[in-house]
């Protein structure tokens, strides 16, 4: 039923926002988001923004934002894949919710950068340095070394210490999604990719929580688990 809700909410976003999108009028909106560009506060750097920061807002940047949430998002469906065999304290179990309800963002995710940019390449693009934000002809495919750290897989686990690679790796993991969902909200005009960014923050918040209070069965209270915490406001 959860998950039923959470699909109907996401494809409503998507049906609502198809027709304004930017990139069916991406041609048209250029002057107005080249505009909002200058009037757009830049991110403050931190330790993860170089490997999420999507850039300046523009006629571009949904489809940029679309693509490294969706990257970030197959990292945590890849973490989770590790621990899935778990019990207790529930390891498990939450791997297994973060991979159903993500996957089911990544189909929606996927479904609007269809409909919002027909005309964009099929691989996952980023701006390249001091491109036009607002021309498609400006971006380029994502390449190894920037998907690894949009995944923020690192190296994988052994099977004495996966819990904590997990645990820690997640809360982490969350932490960058919540900067990324924090950008949306500032740079983009579209409803739909700020009603989702606002999910992940409600989300992922609860569950850093979660993760902390998992960490602290194994022993395990830090300081660093709670760097996000400025995040966690709407």
């Amino acid at each position: 039923m959860r998950d039923s809700k959470r699909m109907r909410t996401l494809w409503t976003l998507a049906a609502a926002c198809v027709v304004s999108s930017p990139g069916v009028a991406l041609a048209q909106g250029q002057a107005h988001q080249h505009h909002q560009h200058h009037q757009h506060h830049q991110p403050q750097p931190s330790h993860q923004d170089h490997a999420h920061d999507v850039g300046p807002a523009g006629a571009t940047y949904d489809l940029r934002w679309l693509d490294a949430m969706v990257q970030h998002h197959i990292g945590a469906l890849r973490m989770g894949e590790f621990v899935f065999d778990i019990g207790e304290p529930g390891v498990g179990a939450l791997a297994k919710r973060i991979w159903s309800d993500q996957s089911q963002e990544i189909r929606a995710m996927g479904q609007w950068r269809k409909a919002w940019y027909p005309q964009a390449p099929v691989y996952p693009v980023g701006l390249r340095p001091g491109g036009d934000p607002n021309s498609l002809s400006d971006l380029q495919r994502l390449d190894p070394a920037q998907v690894a750290a949009m995944q923020m897989l690192g190296a994988a686990p052994s099977t004495s210490n996966r819990v904590v690679w997990f645990l820690e790796g997640m809360l982490h993991h969350h932490g960058a999604a919540l900067q990324m969902a924090h950008d949306g909200q500032r740079k983009s005009t579209n409803p739909a990719i700020y009603r989702l960014a606002r999910q992940i923050i409600l989300v992922q918040r609860m569950e850093i929580r979660e993760l902390r209070r998992m960490l602290q069965l194994e022993g395990l209270s830090r300081p660093e688990y709670y760097r996000y915490d400025h995040l966690f406001a709407l």
